[in-house]
C-alpha cells in the first residue's frame, strides 16, 4: 500500500519527524518497505525558482515548426523568453514555470541556453516533469494565478510516500483512511472523521437491484447519477491517484480509484445507459456463460462465479473487473454507482481459476468492512457530482442480514502475564479503546473493520502487546524439562547433509516444479505459475546437473552440490503422490570419485549395500551402479564438460539399512591372513556378485573381500573376463592356521564355481 503523506496529513496532524513515523509503523503496524521522495527538492532554495507564470506572447519558432517561442511573464521586472515544444496553449494562458537555475525531479539543473538559435530562458512545465503524473504530451495550464507566485502555493510539488507491507489479516490498512487511524492511536492524535459527505439527491428515480445470493453479496448500493459530464480529473486528484500507484483514466473512473485507496472499499461505476431493462441482478453465472472483461479478454465462467447483471446478461465479475460493454467511455452521460460488500472466499476461487488479480480483487479476497460500503456510496457520490456536475437522482440500498460486531472477554492480568511486562489496567483500555474497540462489562466490542481480526482474547493481547514491544526485556524462558526428540529418519537426514557436507559438498535448494520430466506419469499442476514451473518432478538429479552446470559456465570450481528435498512419485489414479525424501549430488570427478562419497555416506550409517549394474539416462553406459536406496555412477559426458559423478538415494531406504552405531568393539589383536584369488567368469558376471558370494561363503572370518582388477584379454578368451580378489582371513579369538585359511578359500572358489562357473587361475 502506497501512502502519500500529503493525503495521510488530511485526516491527522503530521506533525511528526520522518523517521520516527517509518520506525513506529514498521515497529507495531505494518513492515515499512521503503521511502520515497517525490516532486521538487527544497534544498537551496529551489522551490523558489518554480513559479506560476502568464503567457504574454505564444509563437511559432522561427527554426522550428514543431517549436513555440513564448515569452512569459514570472512576476519579475524582465519577462522570460522560453521555446516550448508542446501546443496545449496559447497567449494569455497561465502556466507553470522553472526558472533557469532551477534543479528538477530527476537532478536536471536547467540553465540558459540556446534552442535552434533562440536563447531559453528556463522550462514551461508539464505533469511528468514535475512527477505529479505522467502525461507529457502538453503543458500544466492551471486556472488561474498571479505571475510570480509561489508554485508550491497551488500544485503539491513535493510529496512523501510511504510504501507499507500490508499482510492479509489487516485489510483495514489498505486504505490511506485505516493507514490515519492506525497514526492516531499509535502516536495519540485526533483523527479526522471519515471522507465524504453525502449529496442531497435531486430526484427520486428507481434503481432496480436485485440480489439472489446474499451468501455472496451481503450488500449492494446502487445509484444513479444523470447529465455527467467525462473529462481530465484535476490535477491534485491525478496526482495523488499517480503517487499511490495507480493511472488516471477519466473523473468518473478516477473518482472510485480515489474513493477505494481513501477507504478501502472498492467500487465500480457503469454506463447505465448500456445496461438491458436498466436494471442490476447479483447471481451466479449461468452454464456457457461468457463474459469479456475490460482488459479486452472473452472469460468462461464457472457456475459458482458470483456476477453482476442487467435484464438479459452478465456484465461485471462481481468484485474482480467490470465488463467491456458497460465501461465508462467518453461517451457516458449516465451513471449507475456500485458500492457493494462481497464473501471473500468464493471471489478468491473466482479470481486465481481467472488468474485475474486486480486492486478491488486484491481488497475483497481479504475481507473488507461490510459497513464501509455507505461511507463509499456518499463520498464517491459527492466527488462524482463536483468533478462532472452530475446530478444525483436515484438510490438503492438492498442488504440481507450484516453481521454483528465480535464481542470478546478481556482480562488485563492475562496481557502482562503474556508480555511478561507489567502493564497498567488503565493504559491498555485506553490502547484497546484507541484502536476502536468499546469496553462494556469485562467484554471489548470490536469495530467492523477488524471484525475477522479480533476475535479471541489473545488478539486483543497482541494489540496491546504491539504498543510496548520496545519495552519488553529479552528474557529467555524456564525450561524445566526437554519434550521432544529427533526420529529415525530426522537422525539419518542430519547424519546424511552433515557427512555430505564434511566431503566438500555444499547443500543446494531447487524448485520442486520442472517444465518437464521423463516419468510421463508425472503431475501436473491445474494452474501451474508458469509453463516452466508446471510439473512434480520425480527426481532430483535433473535440476542439480542443471544447477551445476550454471556454477561451472560461471567458474566455480571445484563443483560439489548435493539437496535433501522430496520427489513427487505418481500413484495409479490417486490423487495425491507418493513423497518420497531423496539426497542426490553431483561432484566433479569420475564414477570411482562418487562411489566413494556414497560408500563414506553408508559408513557413516553403518548400513551395508550391494550393488549392480545399472542403466540410467542422465548417466554413463557401463559406469553406473544401483542398489535398493538407488543410483550413482558417471554422468553421461552429452551433459556436462568434463568428467562428473552423481547419485540420487532414498532416505528411506537408507534408514532401513542403517545401523545404530556398535558402542565398542576389540581390537583384534591376532594376525590376519592375507590371499588374492583370480577367477574366469563370464562377461555378464557382476563383479559385486563375486564378493556378496565369497561373503556367504566363508563366514565372519572373512573380514575383507574386495575386487582389485579386472583383465579382459586372450589369456581368457572372448566373451569372458578374469575377476581379482583380495581376501583378508582373520579371528578375533585365535590366530588362523594355513590349513584353516585354505579351507576357508577352497570354500569361496566352491561357490564361486557353482554358482557363476568361475574357473580358478594360476
Amino acid at each position: 500500500m502506497r501512502v502519500p503523506l500529503s493525503w495521510l496529513g488530511d485526516y491527522v496532524d503530521l506533525d511528526i519527524p520522518l523517521d520516527d513515523l517509518a520506525a513506529r509503523l514498521d515497529t507495531s503496524t505494518a513492515v515499512v518497505a521503503g521511502i520515497e521522495h517525490h516532486g521538487v527538492s527544497d534544498d537551496d532554495g529551489n522551490l523558489g525558482l518554480f513559479r506560476v507564470g502568464r503567457v504574454l506572447e505564444a509563437k511559432k519558432h522561427p527554426n522550428a515548426d514543431r517549436l513555440q517561442l513564448c515569452v512569459v511573464d514570472v512576476g519579475e521586472s524582465e519577462p522570460y523568453q522560453i521555446v516550448c515544444g508542446a501546443w496545449n496553449f496559447g497567449t494569455g494562458a497561465t502556466v507553470a514555470v522553472a526558472l533557469p537555475g532551477a534543479t528538477l525531479p530527476g537532478g536536471l539543473v536547467l540553465e540558459r541556453r540556446k534552442l535552434r538559435g533562440e536563447e531559453s530562458a528556463g522550462m514551461i512545465l508539464s505533469e511528468q516533469e514535475l512527477e505529479l503524473g505522467q502525461d507529457h504530451t502538453g503543458i500544466i495550464v492551471l486556472d488561474d494565478g498571479e505571475p510570480g507566485t509561489p508554485l508550491g502555493d497551488v500544485l503539491p510539488l513535493q510529496d512523501v510516500v510511504l510504501d507499507l507491507e500490508i499482510t492479509g489479516n489487516r485489510p483495514d490498512l489498505l486504505s490511506v483512511y485505516g493507514v490515519a487511524r492506525e497514526v492516531a492511536a499509535l502516536f495519540r492524535l485526533d483523527l479526522a472523521s471519515p471522507p465524504g459527505r453525502d449529496p442531497a439527491p435531486v430526484g427520486n428515480e428507481l434503481v432496480d437491484v436485485t440480489i439472489e445470493d446474499f451468501d455472496g453479496c451481503p450488500r449492494y448500493i446502487g445509484r444513479l447519477l444523470r447529465d455527467v459530464r467525462i473529462g481530465p480529473s484535476p490535477l491534485w486528484l491525478r496526482a495523488r491517484l499517480d503517487a499511490a500507484g495507480m493511472r488516471p483514466i477519466s473523473n468518473v473512473v478516477d473518482a472510485t480509484n480515489y474513493v477505494m485507496l481513501g477507504l478501502g472499499n472498492p467500487l465500480h461505476a457503469f454506463d447505465q445507459t448500456t445496461l438491458a431493462g436498466g436494471k442490476i441482478v447479483v447471481r451466479r453465472a449461468r452454464p456457457g456463460e461468457k463474459l469479456r472483461t475490460l482488459d479486452g479478454v472473452e472469460r468462461d465462467l464457472d457456475p459458482s462465479d458470483l456476477m453482476i447483471a442487467d435484464a438479459e446478461r452478465s456484465i461485471a465479475l462481481a468484485g474482480i473487473m467490470g465488463g467491456e460493454d458497460t465501461e465508462i467511455s467518453d461517451q457516458t452521460t449516465e451513471v449507475l454507482l456500485e458500492a457493494a460488500n462481497f464473501e471473500p472466499t468464493g471471489l478468491w476461487r473466482t479470481s486465481e481459476r481467472m488468474r485475474l488479480r486486480t486492486e478491488g480483487s486484491n481488497r475483497w479476497e481479504k475481507g473488507v468492512d461490510p459497513y464501509l460500503a455507505e461511507q463509499a456510496a456518499a463520498w464517491a457520490t459527492e466527488l462524482i457530482v463536483s468533478l462532472t456536475g452530475a446530478r444525483f437522482v436515484g438510490h438503492t440500498d438492498a442488504k440481507g442480514v450484516l453481521p454483528e460486531r465480535p464481542v470478546v472477554r478481556f482480562r488485563p492480568e492475562q496481557a502482562s502475564a503474556f508480555l511478561g511486562l507489567e502493564v497498567a489496567a488503565e493504559e491498555q483500555e485506553d490502547i484497546l479503546t484507541r484502536l476502536g474497540n468499546e469496553r462494556r462489562d469485562g467484554e471489548y466490542v470490536v469495530p467492523t473493520w477488524r471484525a475477522r481480526d479480533l476475535v479471541r482474547e489473545v488478539d486483543l493481547i497482541e494489540e496491546v502487546a504491539r504498543f510496548h514491544l520496545a519495552d519488553v526485556p529479552f528474557t529467555l524462558p524456564v525450561r524445566r524439562e526437554m519434550y521432544g526428540r529427533l526420529d529415525r529418519a530426522q537422525r539419518v537426514r542430519r547424519r546424511v547433509e552433515d557427512t555430505l557436507a564434511s566431503l566438500g559438498f555444499s547443500e543446494v535448494y531447487t524448485p520442486s516444479l520442472v517444465e518437464q520430466d521423463r516419468d510421463e506419469r508425472a503431475l501436473r499442476l491445474q494452474e501451474p505459475i508458469t509453463v516452466e514451473l508446471a510439473l512434480l518432478r520425480t527426481e532430483l538429479l535433473p535440476s542439480l546437473v542443471e544447477t551445476a552446470r550454471r556454477n561451472a559456465e560461471v567458474g566455480n570450481a571445484p563443483v560439489a552440490l548435493f539437496e535433501v528435498a522430496r520427489a513427487y512419485l505418481p500413484r495409479g489414479d490417486a490423487e495425491l503422490p507418493d513423497e518420497r525424501v531423496r539426497v542426490a549430488g553431483v561432484a566433479e570427478g569420475g564414477f570411482l570419485h562418487v562411489k566413494g562419497v556414497v560408500q563414506a555416506l553408508l559408513r557413516s550409517l553403518h548400513a551395508d549395500a550391494s550393488w549392480s549394474r545399472a542403466q540410467h539416462p542422465l548417466l554413463h553406459p557401463g559406469k553406473a551402479a544401483e542398489t535398493e536406496a538407488g543410483v550413482v555412477g558417471e554422468l553421461h559426458p552429452a551433459l556436462l564438460a568434463g568428467v562428473w559423478g552423481a547419485f540420487e538415494l532414498d532416505l528411506e531406504e537408507l534408514a532401513g539399512a542403517a545401523r545404530d552405531p556398535v558402542p565398542y568393539e576389540d581390537v583384534i589383536t591376532y594376525p590376519a591372513i592375507h590371499q588374492d584369488i583370480a577367477v574366469s567368469v563370464g562377461e555378464d558376471v557382476e563383479v559385486g556378485a563375486l564378493v556378496d558370494a565369497a561373503r556367504s561363503a566363508a563366514g565372519p572370518l572373512l573380514r575383507e573381500a574386495r575386487v582389485f582388477d579386472v583383465y579382459r584379454g586372450e589369456q581368457v578368451g572372448p566373451g569372458k573376463k578374469s575377476a581379482a580378489i583380495h581376501l583378508t582371513f582373520q579371528s578375533p579369538e585365535r590366530t588362523l592356521t594355513d590349513e584353516e585359511a585354505a579351507e576357508l578359500r577352497g570354500r569361496i572358489v566352491t561357490a564361486l564355481a557353482e554358482d557363476f562357473g568361475a574357473e580358478l587361475r594360476a
